[in-house]
C-alpha cells in the first residue's frame, strides 16, 4: 500500500499503539489502513455418486479444474456467496448441506471455505467462467489437472468422508 484510501497521500508502515503489528498509517489525516485476508468461498454439487467440477474459463490456472468457488462480496454471507459463486460458474442451482472445509493459505492472504451441495437439477451449462462442465465421480477425477490445491484438499476429504459414512468439517493450510 501506497497511498491512503481517505486522503490519498502517502502512508508509512509503522507501529501503532496497542497493536502488536506495524500497520499502514497515513501520514496526513493518521487513518491506520488493516488489511485482511481474501475469503474465497464456493461449494462442492454433488449429484448421486459424483460431484460437479468446472473447467476454468478464465486466469489464473485456466484449463484446469476445480470446485466452483470465488471471493466473497461486500454484504453477503460466505453461504450466500458459495450459492452465488456456483450460479456464475455452472448456471446451476444448489443447497447448501453443510460446511466441508476452512482452508487457510497465509503467503497470499486467503481463506478458503468450501461447502457440500445438493445438486438440484442437471440444467449446467458453459459460462464465460467455465469452459466445461461436467459430473464426475472419484474414478474420474483427474488429480493431475486440479486447479488449486483447495479443491484438492476439498475432493480428497469428501471422498474419505463418504467411504467412512461420516461428515465434519476439515481444516487444512498450504505453505509453499
Amino acid at each position: 500500500m501506497k497511498f491512503c484510501s481517505k486522503c490519498g497521500h502517502k502512508v508509512t508502515l509503522k507501529a501503532v499503539e496497542d497493536d502488536h503489528r506495524q500497520r499502514f498509517v497515513c501520514d496526513n489525516c493518521e487513518t491506520i489502513h488493516y488489511q485482511n485476508p481474501n475469503i474465497v468461498t464456493g461449494a462442492l454439487p454433488i449429484w448421486e455418486d459424483k460431484v460437479l467440477l468446472c473447467k476454468r474459463g478464465i486466469p489464473p490456472r485456466e484449463g484446469y479444474w476445480n470446485v466452483p468457488g470465488g471471493y466473497m462480496e461486500n454484504g453477503e454471507s460466505v453461504e450466500e456467496g458459495a450459492i452465488r459463486e456456483v450460479y456464475e460458474e455452472t448456471l446451476s442451482k444448489i443447497v447448501l448441506t453443510g460446511l466441508h472445509m476452512v482452508y487457510s493459505i497465509p503467503r497470499i492472504n486467503q481463506v478458503y471455505m468450501h461447502f457440500l451441495a445438493d445438486l438440484q437439477a442437471l440444467d449446467f451449462q458453459i459460462t464465460p467462467e467455465s469452459t466445461e462442465i461436467r459430473l464426475f465421480t472419484e474414478e474420474e477425477i483427474p488429480w493431475d489437472d486440479i486447479a488449486f490445491p483447495s479443491s484438492k484438499f476439498t475432493l480428497k476429504r469428501y471422498f474419505e468422508d463418504r467411504k467412512k459414512g461420516i461428515r465434519k468439517v476439515h481444516l487444512g493450510r498450504f505453505d509453499w
